[in-house]
């Protein structure tokens, strides 16, 4: 498997997510679901980006539970632009793969943090990235 940056897939994530939000077509229910997945999906990266900077492993994990729950909640809203019908199956089940994965990654790295008795790095103030 080759090796990849996880920030920039969770940017490519968001900015896949941003793409189809904006081909849904226009209407109450399209703009409300586009809406929130555009908040979780765009929340991945962000939060993932914060976990990379923690202060302390309370904080990493936090931040990383929290990618956890938007890759989740980005899964939902993905169902539910499939079961409206609002855009293209196969793209969408693209996109709804890559937010299981990442649940996946995130899942392993969660449990990976827990069991390392070190500490996370410091502060990007310290340690640049």
């Amino acid at each position: 498997m080759p090796q990849f940056n996880l920030k920039e897939r969770t940017k490519a994530f968001a900015l896949e997510v941003i793409a189809l939000v904006e081909d849904l077509p226009r209407g109450r229910s399209a703009d409300a679901i586009g809406n929130q997945l555009i908040r979780s999906g765009a929340s991945v990266g962000a939060n993932y980006r914060a976990a990379c900077r923690a202060r302390s492993k309370r904080e990493f994990l936090a931040k990383l539970g929290i990618v956890e729950e938007e890759a989740d909640e980005s899964q939902f809203w993905l169902d539910l632009v499939i079961a409206r019908g609002l855009a293209d199956t196969d793209r969408v089940m693209r996109l709804r793969e890559e937010a299981r994965q990442l649940v996946a990654i995130v899942i392993a790295s969660i449990r990976t943090a827990r069991r390392t008795p070190r500490s996370i790095p410091h502060s990007a103030f310290r340690i640049p990235h």
